[in-house]
């Protein structure tokens, strides 16, 4: 399963386009108290297989598939 923790800050929308355009299915996580608590400080963060990326790896990552 793919997270996308997310505030739809420009990079956010960003990378949601490129989960979309590949047809990736994923789900989207906006409370940003639970992202503090989960140790979240920015975004976005893509969570795939509990490896948590930030924007260029996550970028890198979705064009890797």
């Amino acid at each position: 399963m793919i997270i996308l923790y997310t505030t739809h800050c420009p990079k956010c929308r960003v990378l949601e386009s490129k989960l979309k355009s590949k047809n990736i299915e994923f789900t989207t996580f906006t409370n940003v108290d639970e992202m503090i608590q989960l140790g979240i400080t920015e975004s976005p963060v893509l969570d795939y297989n509990d490896r948590r990326m930030g924007f260029v790896d996550a970028i890198n990552f979705v064009n890797s598939l």
